[in-house]
């Protein structure tokens, strides 16, 4: 059963199901937009995207790190709203996620792993809780990147 349980999470990260992976919300967006902020929004293509990225490093440390040191919200999770992001800055930060998400995987998939184990240097999470809270977050924050690119005729999905 417990298998079947790391299959299922594994299958939420490698085929989002009813939801878009990051890669399709990424594919194919035009650089003159990597820093635009749709109207009524306030944050950027930039900004979602980097904020998916440290989001999920952070959660992916904290399950892993002993040492783990808690982040300032909002401010450690957004990049600063003055910086404008490159062609490099943005394929750079695609690649950490996907990187992490190689990390995350390989947690679910190890046997040694107990997902249901209190993480002992946090305050009653699991793996298990982190994992779900992982692909929640995500999936939340993928949605409005697609929702986004919507808005500026930029979707073909």
């Amino acid at each position: 059963m417990l298998n079947r349980l790391r299959e299922q999470l594994l299958g939420y990260i490698d085929q989002p199901h009813t939801h878009g992976s990051l890669m399709d919300a990424v594919k194919g967006l035009p650089e003159k937009y990597i820093n635009e902020k749709p109207e009524g929004l306030p944050y950027s293509f930039w900004g979602m995207l980097e904020h998916i990225r440290l989001s999920q490093f952070d959660m992916i440390d904290f399950m892993q790190n002993p040492a783990y040191k808690e982040l300032e919200w909002p401010k450690d999770y957004w990049p600063d709203e003055s910086e404008k992001a490159t062609r490099k800055m943005w394929d750079e930060a695609i690649s950490m996620f996907q990187k992490d998400t190689e990390t995350l995987k390989k947690i679910i998939n190890d046997p040694e792993v107990d997902l249901f184990a209190k993480i002992p240097h946090g305050s009653g999470q699991t793996i298990f809780r982190e994992v779900m809270q992982i692909i929640d977050h995500n999936s939340y924050h993928i949605g409005q990147l697609i929702v986004m690119r919507r808005m500026i005729g930029e979707w073909k999905g």
